[in-house]
């Protein structure tokens, strides 16, 4: 008999559901499955990836969800247990269904969510077309009525739930896993089903694939309830039975009800969602009436002029023309007009916009509209890597926007578009492999020295696995083969390893559609903002517009920093630097980076002064080499560069590409460009190949290296491309060099994200080179809550010749500043101090200096004010310019602030003027006492801010760190310096 699996919960079910949907689907297939349902707990998360890996294995795809509904409505803030929830199991019949569902589940979160997603019968009423409804597992409402005895309450249970999804829609769930509960309602469920006329369906209620899986289900739970597995757990499930059973064994469970297996299938064959994948979903933008190609390239030209001058060369015209051409055709205009929006509502706001990232600096008609900010020409970028017409993906312009306003651009977006025409996007954290040792340990009461111990052999690599830390560790796998212990916690581990654990919120991505996006996908919330249920890849897939609004630190360093020379070069602009100083690049080739974007790390410096940049090319190649795979190529790279006598190029073809990388190949482009050149591929065609080596696709590349070297043609024998040998290229060489770029396209960078990240590097410099102190001051405030970085950034201060100025209430501002003497410490970086009540210590500073610890505080007392505060600014120092005793102003603390408050209260009652035209209070006297010695005031300094201000411990050993020979912190911290081991600092 046939059976179809109509209940099931994925890994998306969050730490509940043990079913990877790609094993599930193969073991699906294994066990004669031609159809497989995903019903997570009140989530649609998993849908698309569902969907898509169910057709490539020719499985057909259910789509529905495990709802809950609330008892009463799903406004009802009263509060409610988990088992007052009902479930009810909702399947798509069709598309409008889908519709519907995704409604249902939408308002679940955003109009009920309460503990859980609910939705409640006004709902269900309103959203019904198109569903399959179940009465769901011993938590739907039937089952817990008939639990309760009480037949006739689920029986009109069920006759309203058929009146509203219709006759033949809702069926009664039956479900046996030997449970007593359902062994004792079953009986009542087929008596139910002929006194009302609504059929049964049988299902298994999947929560893991394999009956072995019970154990690793059991420990995901006990990681959802923080609890171990030798405690009662209340979502134990008290059998095994909860896997993906075969037709046969479901037959053997339910041997008297025959029907309610084939009804599987029956509602199986009705259920048919098809997505619709590629189509793009664009909003609409106003243009006023203007035609909108019109009006784009009406904004394109106008940038043309602005860059290139009232009369560009004809190639930068053609250029542009070109450009406008294939983005109309494929229907992106209004997407470029979308982008360049709040792109110019940032700029026309003061809010800092990054000069591009990622592939999207290619195209001249970003760069012409202000989307970019590098000239494509200048920096030999191609369109065709960020679109073309063989491109099947939408194109993603990614914007940097200054960190601390970036949400002032996401609000305008949600203004212009409607709130419910925008939506931020899930993301989802994972088990990683360090975190499911730690998770699986603790669930399976295995003490946490072992747990700990096992977690930190594991190497913290991007990308790192299980099995193979256990490969690559010879102290791992000794204890995984030798500990039995350690084996089992390694195994179960390994088991839900990469399984989401939590969903949240995508730090950047923002979906905007033409219609509410609740009509596209599910939504849910998270921290109170609503999100996509799907991720953005399968937003892409679905072709909706997702863009990153990505904030970028830097940017925020550098408009401070602008504001900053402002004072005394009022037309100063970080744009209208020049880009070619000797300086800036002097600086950078001595090593002399910290503070510098994308240039702090000593691997880094350790380049530059091998290399001596001395453009913005040569920082686009730097950039674009150091990182894993191409960074082999740098000493020949630096070699070249110094010996140009040692440039061979294996055909002059070669020597326009190459020329400015030194006869090697660094980036995507030049790829593109060999293929263009060599083979006489188009470039549409030539991103696709460099696509398919990087990805490794060896059948797409055996038949590339073919066309590359010989040409092609299609079956009307015209010429698709030419091929090397017939433009002069001997075969040998066209396969030599086939071969390396194949080798080397996975690793080659995308050069127009290396130009635009260059150029925001060469600022930084720049700024850190001829306005240091304004720089540096700008960079310590960004910063703030990183002590490290700003014990580094300190340090910089130090060697370039820059005293840090200790904290003050006369002079601090929140931030740090720059002033003539040095870079004066922010209060910000004080603890215990709100911005509130630093607001108001600077404004009050404007009626007068604080004169004592006594005039500080009747000043500044209230609501933000307290003991906290106070002790933090006395210990960072910054009340040293009253009274210059820290121990005195410590001592006095609990008096000043009780006559403080006494007085206050007094005043309050309109029984003195304290602060009026009376005769101002006296001033309080500090009970006198020493100073407390100097290795206590450092301490106190550490505590309040982190760091040391006005000294360090270690400041008698001077002489002996010089005859060390380091020169920074961190060689110091990876213990890099010959000879240097003192215990002091280990």
């Amino acid at each position: 008999m046939d059976f179809v699996h109509l209940h099931l919960h994925t890994e998306y079910s969050l730490l509940d559901g043990c079913c990877r949907i790609e094993r599930l689907l193969d073991a699906a297939l294994e066990k004669g499955q031609t159809a497989v349902a995903i019903t997570d707990h009140g989530v649609m998360y998993g849908a698309i990836e569902f969907y898509k890996a169910a057709k490539k294995r020719g499985i057909k795809p259910i789509i529905g969800c495990e709802v809950y509904v609330a008892p009463r409505t799903r406004f009802d803030k009263q509060k409610a247990l988990d088992s007052d929830y009902s479930h009810l199991l909702l399947l798509c019949e069709n598309n409008e269904g889908y519709q519907n569902l995704i409604k249902l589940v939408s308002a679940g979160f955003t109009e009920g969510f309460y503990s859980k997603p609910r939705v409640d019968r006004e709902l269900l009423q309103k959203y019904n077309k198109g569903i399959i409804a179940l009465s769901a597992c011993l938590a739907g409402e039937i089952p817990k009525a008939l639990l309760n005895g009480d037949y006739e309450k689920a029986k009109e249970t069920a006759i309203w739930y058929k009146s509203v999804f219709g006759e033949n829609n809702f069926f009664l769930e039956m479900q046996n896993h030997n449970l007593p509960e359902q062994q004792t309602i079953n009986p009542y469920m087929i008596k139910l089903s002929r006194d009302t006329g609504i059929p049964l369906v049988a299902t298994n209620d999947v929560h893991y694939i394999e009956k072995s899986d019970a154990f690793m289900h059991k420990v995901l739970l006990c990681v959802q309830t923080g609890s171990k597995i030798n405690e009662k757990n209340s979502l134990e499930f008290k059998t095994e039975e909860f896997y993906l059973k075969t037709a046969q064994e479901m037959a053997q469970v339910f041997p008297d009800v025959p029907e309610a297996l084939e009804n599987t299938v029956k509602i199986a064959e009705r259920c048919n969602v098809e997505f619709e994948f590629g189509k793009i979903k664009l909003p609409f933008f106003d243009t006023g009436g203007v035609d909108h190609f019109e009006y784009f390239r009406n904004k394109c030209y106008e940038g043309l002029c602005r860059n290139y001058g009232k009369t560009p060369d004809k190639a930068v015209v053609d250029r542009l023309e070109y450009e406008l051409s294939v983005i109309n055709k494929m229907g992106y205009v209004d997407y470029y007009l979308i982008v360049w929006d709040f792109v110019n509502y940032a700029k026309s706001h003061n809010i800092p916009v990054g000069p591009g990232r990622g592939s999207g600096a290619g195209s001249i008609a970003a760069y012409c509209m202000g989307i970019t900010g590098i000239d494509p020409i200048k920096y030999d970028l191609l369109f065709e890597r960020f679109l073309n017409p063989e491109r099947v993906s939408m194109p993603d312009f990614d914007i940097d926007f200054c960190y601390v306003n970036r949400q002032r651009v996401i609000d305008y977006v949600i203004e212009k578009y409607g709130s419910d025409h925008v939506a931020q996007i899930v993301t989802f954290g994972t088990m990683a492999a360090r975190n499911a040792v730690r998770d699986v340990g603790r669930a399976m009461d295995i003490p946490y020295a072992v747990c700990d111990k096992t977690a930190k052999l594991i190497p913290q690599s991007v990308g790192m696995t299980l099995s193979r830390a256990i490969e690559g560790s010879k102290e791992l796998r000794d204890l995984y083969e030798g500990d039995s212990q350690i084996k089992s916690l390694l195994d179960m581990a390994i088991k839900v390893e990469g399984m989401p654990r939590h969903a949240s919120t995508h730090a950047a991505g923002v979906v905007i559609s033409d219609k509410p996006v609740s009509d596209y996908v599910p939504l849910a919330t998270n921290d109170e903002a609503v999100v996509t249920q799907y991720t953005m890849t399968a937003l892409d897939e679905l072709g909706l517009l997702k863009m990153d609004f990505l904030g970028l630190r830097n940017l925020t360093v550098i408009a401070d920093t602008e504001a900053a020379v402002r004072k005394f070069e009022p037309d100063f602009s970080a744009d209208d630097i020049p880009m070619d100083d000797e300086d800036t690049f002097r600086m950078m080739s001595e090593g002399f980076t910290d503070g510098v974007f994308q240039f702090e790390s000593d691997g880094m410096k350790n380049v530059l002064r091998r290399f001596h940049p001395e453009s913005i090319e040569d920082l686009i190649a730097i950039i674009s080499l150091y990182r894993p795979g191409p960074m082999d190529s740098i000493p020949r790279y630096i070699n070249n560069r110094h010996n140009p006598q040692d440039i061979k190029y294996d055909t002059p073809f070669l020597e326009p590409i190459l020329k400015v990388t030194y006869g090697c190949i660094v980036y995507q482009e030049q790829v593109m460009q060999i293929f263009r050149s060599l083979g006489g591929y188009f470039l549409g065609r030539a991103d696709i190949v460099r696509r398919a080596m990087s990805k490794k696709k060896h059948d797409v590349m055996a038949r590339e290296r073919n066309a590359f070297v010989y040409g092609e043609k299609d079956e009307n024998g015209n010429v698709l491309c030419e091929g090397a040998v017939k433009r002069g290229v001997s075969e040998k060489v066209a396969q030599k060099i086939f071969d390396e770029m194949s080798a080397f396209s996975s690793y080659a960078f995308n050069k127009s994200h290396a130009a635009a990240y260059a150029v925001v590097a060469y600022r930084t410099a720049y700024l850190k080179c001829h306005y240091p102190a304004e720089y540096l001051a700008s960079l310590l405030t960004s910063v703030l809550e990183n002590t490290d970085k700003i014990s580094a950034y300190t340090a910089e201060c130090r060697r370039m010749g820059i005293k840090i100025l200790p904290p003050s209430v006369n002079e601090s501002a929140a931030n740090f500043t720059a002033t003539k003497d040095g870079i004066r410490f922010g209060l910000l970086a004080v603890k215990n101090l709100g911005q509130a009540l630093i607001n108001r210590l600077v404004k009050e500073r404007e009626n007068g200096e604080y004169t004592s610890m006594y005039d500080f505080c009747s000043r500044n007392f209230g609501r933000d004010f307290n003991r906290r505060a106070l002790e933090g600014l006395i210990k960072s120092g910054a009340m040293d310019c009253l009274h210059n005793n820290r121990r005195k102003m410590i001592y006095n603390i609990d008096n000043v602030l009780s006559v403080v408050d006494e007085q206050k209260r007094f005043s309050s009652e309109n029984q003195l003027m304290l602060f009026g035209d009376s005769e101002p209070a006296p001033e309080l006297k500090l009970t006198e006492i020493d100073e407390m010695p100097r290795a206590e005031l450092l301490a106190m300094e550490k505590q309040a801010t982190g760091m040391y201000l006005s000294g360090h411990p270690m400041s008698g050993y001077r002489d002996f760190t010089k005859s060390a020979r380091f020169t920074s912190v961190s060689q110091i911290k990876n213990k890099k310096v010959d000879g240097f081991n003192h215990p002091l600092f280990y």
